[in-house]
């Protein structure tokens, strides 16, 4: 089973929903997955981030904010994909088996429900593709930039 961990700065947004994206992704694939995500600092998730999830049937209740120290076996990750800039320059170094992306996304907060509603369906597109790379057994796309347009469905 391969390891996953996002990363965002405060573990309340962007990270959140692309951790219920990525396992919603692996489950439908019937993709073995074992996904997290933390922050480089802990708040809580916003309401918001709960709203355009609940929307496409995904529940964030019960979702944390956390940070990398909060995760289970922290330094033992196939993938470790930041989010978000900030969290980017601030991720911690990995051992060398661990594969690091950076999936930069804008920060909806502050923003209307359909800025909200963009963000989610951009990292649906994003994890959707690097999930169907992992399941063909074929490189995960590197950058934002390298991914595919793969219909969510």
């Amino acid at each position: 089973m391969k390891r996953v961990l996002i990363l965002c700065t405060h573990n309340s947004a962007r990270s959140q929903m692309a951790e219920a994206l990525t396992r919603e992704a692996a489950r439908r694939a019937g993709l073995d997955l074992d996904v997290y995500s933390a922050g480089t600092e802990a708040t809580r998730v916003k309401e918001d981030a709960k709203t355009v999830m609940a929307e496409i049937g995904l529940s964030l209740d019960g979702h944390t904010s956390k940070t990398l120290w909060d995760v289970p076996d922290a330094q033992n990750f196939d993938y470790v994909i930041t989010v978000c800039d900030s969290a980017a320059e601030a991720c911690p170094v990995y051992p060398g088996r661990t594969h690091r992306l950076h999936y930069p996304f804008t920060d909806p907060s502050g923003g209307s429900l359909d800025r909200w509603r963009a963000v989610r369906d951009q990292l649906g597109q994003q994890f959707e593709a690097f999930v169907q790379a992992l399941k063909a057994g074929q490189p995960v796309p590197e950058s934002y930039e390298d991914s595919p347009a793969v219909p969510v469905p």
